[in-house]
C-alpha cells in the first residue's frame, strides 16, 4: 500500500510541476491521482509519464510484466488507447 502511495504522490507531483512539459489540464478534468487510482484498480502498477496531453491524460504504466504507454479520457478515466511501450 505505501509503494502506490508513493507512485500516486509521485505522479501527482510530476503532472501538477509541469516537469514533463507538457498541456495543462482543463479544469473539467478528473485530477491525475483520481487517474491513477483508477487505473490501478484495473491492475496497472508504475506510473511515470503522467501529462496532460493533446486532450487527454497520457501515462506509461506497467500491466501484467509489461510497461504501456495509455491515453486516458480526461473527464471519464477510461483509457482510449494502450498500446505497448516500444522505448
Amino acid at each position: 500500500m505505501k509503494m502506490r502511495f508513493a507512485a500516486v504522490a509521485t505522479a501527482w507531483v510530476l503532472a501538477a510541476s509541469g516537469l514533463a512539459h507538457a498541456d495543462q489540464p482543463g479544469t473539467d478534468w478528473i485530477p491525475a491521482d483520481q487517474v491513477i487510482q483508477k487505473l490501478t484498480g484495473k491492475g496497472y502498477t508504475n506510473f511515470s509519464k503522467v501529462e496532460a496531453d493533446d486532450g487527454y491524460w497520457e501515462l506509461e504504466a506497467d500491466l501484467n510484466g509489461v510497461r504501456y504507454d495509455l491515453h486516458v479520457d480526461p473527464k471519464s478515466g477510461e483509457i482510449t488507447k494502450s498500446e505497448p511501450d516500444s522505448d
